[in-house]
This record gives structure tokens, C-alpha cells and sequence, in this order.
């Protein structure tokens, strides 16, 4: 599944400032964001949105405070109840790694930007420290910290099911100029073909190396923006600021997979990106090692499993993902009993199944009557 493309290690963005050529090639800027305020599943997508926005724009990405995360927290004070990004993700390693990818703490850039007096209220000349001239969070009520990023960065108000986030091809003022005649002629019908819906692209994708109009128009296609609000355009206001900070409420939150809201006008680009996140974009070591650990127990027990013969050698087993506690509304909390019987014709009866769950499942249910059924607490 991961592959090590020695040559996307060289890579950078066409607005990184080394390939722009209406900015020093020392510039540094920045780009911050709030976490989701939901659950894990939701704070990852989010990050993994501003990870490769950060890498589009060509600027450092921001890691927001330590922070307590939903369906996380220990009471058992010996345990770690803060977490950063980098207890999940190898970030400095990909920073190291890749050329046109940089992270760097937000108490780092509060000590060597904010502390400095480098940083102003945006669209002012006034210099503006952190709140209390605090510089670090971790740990602490971010609020006043998240208040004083929107106060000095450019804050754009995205809504990713409105508009599709788009990378011109070049900092060139004809390469912005050319996603909006092209978002044009798509809406107003001049492309040549009507306009797009969701349907026309089921089981029908698009190739990645298309025209870029083509691509648009399935990008594009469930956009709820009228007209050119379909498209929310990287231009150069926003390439010259020295910060961009994404918030995560009023409208603007993150709640996408990024692959559904950043277009890019170059698809090697959009193919890089993909890449980049598929091949390094994935959980530290302890994670994956705990994982196969458990992997490794659940097919030792569906060898031992005398009910299912089939495949026992091969410690086969079925698996199921089970979602309970951070699903907040009442219709989406399934009985076990209902969940067996929507699965029941993709089980192989009498085998083992794992269920990845955040709750125990009833010890009534007919799915652990049918199946030796397991969770993660079983080990």
C-alpha cells in the first residue's frame, strides 16, 4: 500500500517561494488551524486537509496545543491526557524527509514570530503579541489563543461544501485569471456541456490526467455556491499573507476529506498530493504495532475456532466497525440484534468476527450467539 517515491521527496508547490518568482526565496509563511471540535475520526480529517493546504500554499504548517480529544480522555492521571498530532503522526519526519513540507510547533511560532514582534493585526501595521504574551498552550483553554490567530491572519471563511478550495497552476496572475473563465464557462454553458451533477459522475470518474475543465466539473459538482462561489480561489491576496489560519467554527470548518475540497489546476499536483498523504501520512510506529499485535491474536483464536472450519489454518476472520459513542443523535445508535441482521448475509456463519467498537456488544445479541465475536477489550 505505501510506497517511498524518492523523487516526491524533491517536490514543491508552485506557490512555495523558491518557485515564485514575486517572492524572496527566504520567505517563510504560515499556515495555523483549529482542531475539529468533534471527535478524533473528524479532528484527523481536518488536520490531513490543512496538512496538504499547508504544502499546496507553501508555507509551515502550524501544530495547534495539546489539547484533550473527545472519547480520549483518561482520569487515571498516570495516563496522557493532552495529545498533539505528533503522538499520532510522524510529522518531523516527514518534515525532514520532504523539501517542500515544514511543521513546526504553535509554541515555536509564538517564541520566533508572534514574541518578536513579527507578527501584525491583519490589514494593519499594528503589532500584536499572543494573549497575556503566553506562549504556551498546551494543555490550556485555547480560545483567547485561536481569537488572536484570526486577529492576525488572513481568515478566510471557506465552507467546504460551498466551494471547492483551487491551486492555480503558477503565482502568474493568468493562472488565477484562467480557473475562473474556466469555472464561467462550465456554469454559464459555453464549455459545451450542461451543467454537472453528482449522477453524471456515478461509476463514471473522470481520469486524473483530464483537461482541467473536465475536472472541474466533477469537483464542482456538488458545490452548493451559486455561480463563481463554487470555487474559492487561492489568489494573490492570500499567497502574500504571512498567515493563514483556518478556524473551525462560523461557517468554516474543515469537516472534508481533502482529496472532495482542494482542486488543483496542475493534476500531477493533485496526483502528488494523494500521494504524499498515502505513502507518509500514517501512524506512528507504537499505533501500528499495537494494531498488528491485536490482528496477530484474532486469527490465532479463529485458528483454534472449531465452529467455522473453513480457512482455520489461514486464521481468516470477519471484522466489522462499529461506531457508538461519538455518534450523537439517538437513529444512529443500531441495536446489536438489528446490526446482525443487516450483516448477517456477509458473515460466514459460526466464524470469528472482531468488532471495532467503543462499546461492548449485549451478551444477548444473536450476533455472539452466531459468532465467536470478539472486541478490542478482549485483549
Amino acid at each position: 500500500f505505501w510506497s517511498d517515491i524518492p523523487s516526491d521527496a524533491d517536490y514543491l508547490s508552485p506557490m512555495h517561494p523558491l518557485n515564485d518568482p514575486y517572492t524572496p526565496d527566504d520567505t517563510e509563511r504560515f499556515l495555523t488551524f483549529e482542531p475539529d471540535s468533534a471527535g478524533w475520526n473528524n479532528i484527523r480529517m481536518a488536520m490531513e486537509t490543512a496538512l496538504v493546504m499547508s504544502h499546496a500554499m507553501g508555507r509551515t504548517l502550524v501544530l495547534p496545543p495539546e489539547q484533550k480529544i473527545w472519547n480520549l480522555e483518561e482520569e487515571d492521571d498516570s495516563q496522557k491526557s493532552v495529545f498533539g498530532f505528533n503522538d499520532f503522526f510522524h510529522l518531523d519526519a516527514i518534515s525532514v524527509e520532504h523539501k517542500g513540507f515544514k511543521v513546526i510547533t504553535m509554541e515555536e511560532f509564538l517564541v520566533r514570530e508572534a514574541m518578536q514582534g513579527k507578527m501584525v493585526e491583519y490589514g494593519t501595521n499594528t503589532t500584536s503579541y499572543p494573549p497575556n504574551k503566553q506562549t504556551s498552550w498546551d494543555g490550556a483553554h485555547t480560545k483567547p489563543l485561536f481569537d488572536y490567530l484570526r486577529k492576525i491572519g488572513n481568515t478566510p471563511h471557506w465552507e467546504p461544501y460551498d466551494c471547492a478550495l483551487a491551486i492555480p497552476s503558477s503565482t502568474e496572475p493568468d493562472a488565477v485569471e484562467e480557473l475562473k473563465t474556466t469555472l464561467q464557462s462550465i456554469m454559464d454553458g459555453s464549455y459545451g456541456k450542461p451543467k454537472p451533477t453528482l449522477q453524471e459522475f456515478n461509476s463514471n470518474p473522470t481520469p486524473v490526467d483530464a483537461p482541467m475543465a473536465e475536472r472541474m466539473r466533477e469537483m464542482v459538482a456538488d458545490k452548493k455556491g451559486e455561480g463563481d462561489q463554487k470555487l474559492c480561489l487561492y489568489d494573490k491576496p492570500l499567497q502574500e499573507a504571512k498567515l493563514i489560519h483556518m478556524k473551525s467554527s462560523d461557517g468554516a470548518r474543515l469537516l472534508t476529506h481533502f482529496y472532495a475540497f482542494i482542486f488543483f489546476a496542475d493534476w500531477k499536483q493533485d496526483l502528488w498530493s494523494k500521494r504524499f498523504v498515502r505513502d507518509h501520512l500514517r501512524y506512528v510506529d507504537d499505533i501500528m504495532c499495537a494494531a498488528a499485535r491485536i490482528i496477530e491474536a484474532v486469527r490465532e483464536h479463529a485458528r483454534k475456532n472449531k465452529s467455522y472450519e473453513a480457512n482455520r489454518d489461514e486464521g481468516i476472520y470477519d471484522a466489522l466497525h462499529v461506531r457508538r459513542g461519538d455518534f450523537q443523535y439517538p437513529p444512529t445508535q443500531i441495536p446489536a440484534d438489528e446490526l446482525y441482521e443487516i450483516s448477517k448475509d456477509a458473515l460466514h456463519q459460526g466464524s470469528t468476527v472482531y468488532i471495532a467498537t467503543d462499546e461492548r456488544v449485549s451478551n444477548g445479541s444473536r450476533m455472539q450467539g452466531e459468532n465467536c465475536v470478539y472486541t478490542f477489550e478482549s485483549f
